[in-house]
């Protein structure tokens, strides 16, 4: 699938045991953006070998998953904004690995 919106790194680190619910609180109450926005909502764990993606289409969340076998994904600090808007084309290398 493509993004039709924005796609937003969000920096630092999540807890991947997190699911839809507490990935959309993150954007909504710690962001302050919309989740139901066409955009996608990259969170990263501790280890930088995990990723999920969050977005709104249409009636529901999708909540997509990916694990690097090795090595790690590069990925910003912490920083005062939260999210980094990055590029579809950048969105394209990151997932690559």
């Amino acid at each position: 699938m493509i993004p039709t919106g924005k796609v937003f790194l969000i920096s630092g680190v999540t807890d991947m045991r997190k699911s839809i619910d507490g990935l959309s609180l993150i954007v909504a109450e710690t962001l302050e953006m919309d989740p139901f926005s066409e955009s996608w909502f990259i969170f990263c764990n501790r280890t930088r070998d995990k990723l999920k993606i969050l977005f709104w289409d249409t009636n529901g969340f999708w909540l997509y998953y990916r694990r690097l076998e090795k090595g790690t994904f590069k990925w910003p600090r912490p920083s005062e904004d939260g999210a980094i808007h990055i590029t579809k084309q950048q969105l394209g290398w990151l997932l690559s690995g």
